[in-house]
C-alpha cells in the first residue's frame, strides 16, 4: 500500500457459500490441532505409513517407464522427451497399463479409452458430478455417515444431496429404494448414489456381496448411476477381497473412481475415472462418458502430470500389474495396527466395565478406520482436551454427518499412519481420556 490507500475489503456476503461451510474448516481445524501438539500420537489422517515408501525406488519406476516407451511402443528420444516434459494426451498416458492392472487386480475389464487419469481421487469426483449433474432436481445420494471428499465437492458444485443411513455392514440397499422413493414423491430425481463397499471412510464397514447384488439390480430398476469408491480394498485380512460393484457390473451403471495414493503413493496425486457408459447426442452420434469428462478435465486441470504418470506407470510395469500383490507387506502392516488396536482397546477396557459405561467399538476386517462410540460427547472441545492432557487426537464423527447432526457421541480412529507401537501407546491414551471423561 503506499499513499494512504485503502485494501479492498471483499465482503464474506459475496463470495460463494461453500466458503462459510463447517465442512470446509474440518480439515483445517484438524491441522491445526496437529501442530499445536506435535508430540501427540495422532488416530486422526487416514494417510498410508510413510516407513513402507522407499525414496530410491521413485528413479527405478521412471526408468522402467522410460524403457516401456522405448522398447515396447518404439518410442523415440524426441518423443520420449516430449511425453515426459510436455503437456499430454487429456485423458492420460498410462491408461492402457491402468486397465491392464484393473483386469489382474480386480477382474475389471475395462477399455482403455474407457479412462480418464486424473488428478488424485477428487478431481475424479468432480468431474463426474460436474457431467451427470445437469437439472436442479438431480440429487447425489451419500452414505450417512460419509467421507467429506465427495459432500464438499457436490456443495462446491451446489448439487443437492440426499443421505442414506448406513448400517454395521454399510449401505442397506432397500433403505436406499426407500429413500428413492421419497425424494421422486418429492419431485426429485435421484441422479446418482456414491459407495465405498470396502472398508468405508469413515465408519470400516464392509458391504456383503449378496448386497453388491442387489445394489447393482436397484440402480438398473431405478435408473441410478452408482459411483464406487476403492481406496482400501487391497487391505484386507484375507489379501483377495470382495468382488467391486464394477467387477460385477453387466450393464455399466457403475463409474468406477480409482487412486494410487493407497497403493503406491499419494504425493504422485494420480487417479482415474472408469466411464464406460454410451452418451448418445441429439444427433445420434454415441461418444463414451469418459470422452465427455476429458472435455471438462481439459477446463480443469488441462492433463494430469506427465511426471506422475510416469512413476505410476513404471510401479505398474515393475510389479507386473498386480498391485494386489505388490501391496501385501503394507496390508500385513495395517492388518497388525488393526489387531494391536484391538487388542488393546479389548485388554484396557474388558467387556464387563465398557458395556456399563456405555462404551463401544466395531470390528473391521481391513481398511485404515474404526468407530468408537462413547457415552458422551466426542466433539472439538473432548478432542482439544484429548491432545493437551493426554497426547492422542483422533476424529469427530459428526464431521462425516449431514450438517454434522449425527455421530455426535463417536469418534473416528485412523490406525495407518501409526507403528504398531504408536497403536498401543495411543488406544492406552486414549483409555486414559475415557476413563477421565466416560468411567
Amino acid at each position: 500500500m503506499t499513499n494512504g490507500s485503502t485494501p479492498t475489503v471483499l465482503p464474506a456476503g459475496e463470495l460463494h457459500g461453500s466458503l462459510g461451510d463447517p465442512l470446509m474448516e474440518v480439515m483445517n481445524f484438524l491441522n491445526e490441532i496437529t501442530s499445536r501438539y506435535p508430540e501427540a500420537i495422532s488416530f486422526g489422517p487416514g494417510r498410508p505409513y510413510e516407513g513402507l515408501f522407499e525414496v530410491e525406488r521413485i528413479g527405478e519406476y521412471l526408468a522402467a517407464y522410460q524403457r516401456h516407451l522405448v522398447e515396447d511402443l518404439g518410442r523415440t528420444p524426441d518423443e520420449v522427451r516430449t511425453l515426459l516434459f510436455q503437456y499430454g494426451r487429456t485423458n492420460g498416458q498410462i491408461h492402457e497399463l491402468v486397465a491392464r492392472a484393473l483386469r489382474n487386480d480386480e477382474g475389471i475389464e475395462a477399455a482403455p479409452e474407457s479412462l480418464v487419469v486424473t488428478v488424485g481421487c477428487q478431481e475424479g469426483m468432480f468431474l463426474v458430478l460436474r457431467a451427470l449433474f445437469a437439472d436442479p432436481s438431480d440429487v447425489l445420494l451419500v452414505p450417512s455417515p460419509c467421507y467429506v471428499g465427495i459432500t464438499g465437492a457436490a456443495r462446491l458444485l451446489d448439487l443437492s444431496v440426499a443421505h442414506v443411513p448406513e448400517g454395521p455392514q454399510g449401505t442397506d440397499p432397500e433403505v436406499l429404494r426407500r429413500t428413492v422413493a421419497e425424494l421422486r414423491a418429492a419431485g426429485k430425481r435421484p441422479r446418482a448414489f456414491y459407495v465405498v463397499p470396502d472398508f468405508a471412510n469413515p465408519t470400516g464397514t464392509c458391504m456383503p456381496v449378496e448386497a453388491r447384488r442387489r445394489l447393482l439390480e436397484l440402480a438398473e430398476e431405478e435408473d441410478l448411476i452408482l459411483l464406487e469408491d476403492n481406496p482400501y480394498g487391497f487391505f484386507t485380512r484375507t489379501g483377495t477381497g470382495l468382488p467391486t460393484l464394477k467387477a460385477l457390473d453387466e450393464r455399466r451403471r457403475v463409474v468406477y473412481l480409482g487412486s494410487f495414493a493407497k497403493t503406491c503413493f499419494p504425493g504422485a496425486r494420480v487417479g482415474y475415472v472408469v466411464a464406460d457408459q454410451e452418451v448418445e447426442a441429439a444427433d445420434g452420434r454415441r461418444t463414451l462418458l469418459a470422452d465427455e469428462l476429458s472435455k471438462l478435465k481439459g477446463m480443469v486441470t488441462v492433463n494430469t502430470p506427465a511426471l506422475s504418470q510416469a512413476v505410476i506407470g513404471g510401479m505398474l510395469l515393475t510389479h507386473d500389474f498386480r498391485l494386489r500383490e505388490a501391496n501385501k507387506p503394507a496390508a500385513d502392516f495395517y492388518q497388525e495396527n488393526l489387531a494391536v488396536l484391538l487388542e488393546s482397546l479389548e485388554r484396557l477396557l474388558p467387556r464387563e466395565r465398557r458395556e456399563a459405561a456405555g462404551i463401544g467399538w466395531n470390528v473391521p476386517d481391513g481398511g485404515f478406520f474404526l468407530t468408537l462410540t462413547l457415552p458422551v460427547s466426542a466433539d472439538n472441545a473432548l478432542l482439544e482436551e484429548s491432545a493437551r492432557e493426554h497426547g492422542v487426537i483422533w476424529t469427530p464423527m459428526n464431521y462425516f454427518y449431514p450438517d454434522s447432526e449425527g455421530g455426535r457421541c463417536q469418534l473416528r480412529l485412523s490406525l495407518s499412519y501409526l507403528t504398531p507401537q504408536q497403536v498401543a501407546e495411543g488406544a492406552r491414551r486414549l483409555v486414559g481420556l475415557l476413563e477421565r471423561s466416560c468411567l
